[in-house]
């Protein structure tokens, strides 16, 4: 059975977040964007829905958290290279995401990560299966 995934995070500046993941190399499904949303393409089945606070508000009862003090979600998506693994999170620095701790190495599995503009925290992990433990 095929399932679609649609995480949904609040931003601040909708503009500005859809420049940073544009310099990522993201892209945008336009039939679901307008000024207070828009649908980001992670892959064929993965998809994040950027929204303003005010939008994503109206989805639940609960406060939205700041995610630049508190953690409410960690994002991890794998990549097929160590080499891929650094390149997304240097991209992520020079648009202006910060680095939340430094790379870890544990053999089978490479990964860093960094936080985007609205201090969520997006992992990025290079794993070997064939190195993996049993």
């Amino acid at each position: 059975m095929a399932t679609n995934i649609f995480v949904n995070l609040p931003v601040r500046d909708l503009g500005k977040s859809i420049a940073f993941f544009s310099s990522l190399g993201y892209s945008f499904k336009q039939q679901f964007t307008d000024e207070t949303a828009t649908c980001m393409v992670v892959a064929e089945n993965i998809f994040v829905m950027l929204l303003s606070e005010e939008k994503f508000r109206s989805f639940t009862p609960k406060p939205i958290c700041d995610a630049h003090t508190s953690t409410e979600v960690l994002i991890c998506l794998q990549v097929d290279s160590r080499e891929q693994v650094d390149a997304l999170v240097g991209k992520a620095q020079a648009a202006g995401g910060a680095l939340y701790k430094a790379a870890q190495d544990h053999g089978f599995m490479y990964g860093h990560g960094f936080q985007d503009l609205d201090g969520h925290i997006w992992e990025i992990i290079y794993m070997d299966g064939a190195g993996a433990p049993a």
